[in-house]
C-alpha cells in the first residue's frame, strides 16, 4: 500500500503518517526526517544537504528523489510506505511519479487533508507555545501558508484529476481524522480483494 499526505502545515499530516506507519507497518517516509537524520549521521548525503538546510533553502528535487528512491528499495518498504513532506510543487510531483514509475511502485491513493486556514494559523500557534518551536511565529506561518497555496495546492489538483486523491476533513480530532483514513484504506483493499 504506497500512499502519499499533503496537506497544509497544521493539518495533522504527520501526526496521521506516523499512526498509519505504526498501524499498517510500513514506513513513514519523511523527506524532512530524513535530511535532519543524515545531517546528524555525518552521513556523505547530511554532508551535502547540511549547508543547503543551513541556508534555509530547499534541497533539490534530483536530490530529494534520489533520497526517497533509495529508501523506498530497503527491506522494510517492500509491502508499502506513507511519503510526507514531498512533492511540495508539479514539478516535483512529475518527478515523483516517473521515480515512482521507474522502479514500478505507483501510487495507489493520495490522502488530502483538507484545512482552513485560520484553523491552519491557530494550531500551529499552539505548536509554538507547547514546543517552543521558533518557526511557528505568526509571520512564518503566514508566509509558509502562502507557499502552500500557490505552489502545493496544484499538487492536490493534480493527484485529483488521477482519480487517487481521497479530501479528509482535518479540522476534526485526531481521531475522527483517523476513522476517515482507516475507511479510506479499508476501501481500497476491498477493491483489491
Amino acid at each position: 500500500m504506497n500512499l502519499l499526505v499533503v496537506g497544509p502545515q497544521g493539518s495533522g499530516k504527520g501526526t496521521q503518517a506516523g499512526r498509519i506507519a505504526a498501524d499498517y507497518d510500513i514506513p513513514h517516509v519523511s523527506t524532512g526526517d530524513m535530511f535532519r537524520a543524515a545531517v546528524e549521521a555525518g552521513s556523505e548525503l547530511g554532508q551535502r544537504v547540511q549547508p543547503i538546510l543551513a541556508a534555509g533553502d530547499l534541497v533539490p528535487d534530483e536530490l530529494t528523489v534520489e533520497l526517497i528512491r533509495e529508501r523506498l528499495s530497503e527491506d522494510d518498504a517492500r509491502a508499502g510506505f506513507v511519503l510526507d513532506g514531498f512533492p511540495r510543487n508539479l514539478a516535483q510531483a512529475g518527478a515523483l511519479d516517473a521515480m515512482l514509475g521507474s522502479i514500478d511502485r505507483g501510487l495507489d491513493m493520495v490522502l488530502f487533508f483538507d484545512l482552513d486556514d485560520d484553523i491552519a494559523l491557530e494550531r500551529m500557534l499552539g505548536r509554538a507555545r507547547d514546543e517552543g518551536r521558533v518557526d511557528d511565529r505568526p509571520d512564518v506561518i503566514a508566509r509558509r501558508l502562502a507557499i502552500y497555496h500557490e505552489q502545493t495546492e496544484p499538487v492536490v489538483e493534480h493527484y485529483r484529476a488521477t482519480g487517487l486523491l481521497v479530501p479528509l476533513h482535518a479540522e476534526r480530532s485526531v481521531n475522527e481524522v483517523y476513522a476517515e483514513i482507516t475507511d479510506a484504506i479499508a476501501a481500497l483493499e476491498g477493491r483489491r480483494a
